[in-house]
């Protein structure tokens, strides 16, 4: 996006083919642009820095299994990605307790997480500790340690992530009330084992086919239908 072509060309030539653009792109930069210079509407279907549409299928999940996303707690294991930033984004909408559990050096966007408090409504907290964190949770959730852009990083993140991974030991701490989300594709073995996706509290399957609900009730909302 923006190398052999401008943005800004993309964006207007799309629009005259679309009623709705969805992207998803590398640079957040990019998705902007595209709002910028389309005329009709544009979905973020994920960037670097965040990743919305997968967050609409989550809390829709969520409200389906525990009920309400409402004063639940919900503890990410893992890298303080373009997910995490989505939660902080959520958490300054609706109110609920969110942890990131993340190892030193890997923690979310700070400005993200400073407009998250600042606004007041949920709880957010960044630990170091994933025992610490997970005690008491509604959800556990984890997502891959390299993302996309990070695969060159991989055996490095592996490393560094020693004692983050999501098993079975760590969903004991969490209590028997603590579902498991991921946003795959996952790296079975790696950041969460082949038991926990497969424990009956694992939602992650109905979380994926969440995402199609979501995503059309965005087109819905953006076509005034």
């Amino acid at each position: 996006m923006g190398k052999r072509e401008e943005t800004r060309d993309v964006a207007r030539v799309l629009s005259g083919y679309n009623d709705i653009i969805m992207a998803r792109v590398f640079g957040h930069q990019d998705i902007l642009d595209l709002a910028k210079y389309a005329s009709v509407p544009v979905i973020n279907g994920l960037t670097d820095y965040n990743h919305p549409c997968q967050i609409m299928a989550d809390a829709l999940t969520i409200i389906e299994y525990v009920g309400h996303i409402e004063n639940t707690k919900v503890v990410y294991v893992g890298d303080g990605n373009n997910i995490v930033n989505s939660w902080l984004l959520l958490a300054s909408i609706l109110p609920f307790h969110f942890v990131c559990a993340c190892p030193r050096g890997f923690e979310p966007d700070e400005k993200t997480i400073e407009k998250a408090r600042s606004v007041g409504i949920s709880k957010i907290e960044i630990k170091n500790d994933p025992k610490e964190a997970v005690k008491g949770a509604d959800v556990v959730y984890s997502d891959v340690w390299a993302s996309m852009g990070q695969k060159d990083e991989a055996e490095y993140r592996k490393q560094r992530f020693q004692g983050f991974q999501v098993n079975e030991a760590l969903m004991e701490i969490a209590g028997p009330q603590a579902f498991f989300m991921h946003c795959l594709p996952a790296e079975r073995g790696v950041e969460v084992t082949d038991g926990v996706i497969e424990a009956p509290k694992s939602i992650v399957f109905p979380q994926a086919e969440n995402r199609m609900h979501a995503q059309n009730a965005i087109m819905l909302h953006l076509l005034g239908a």
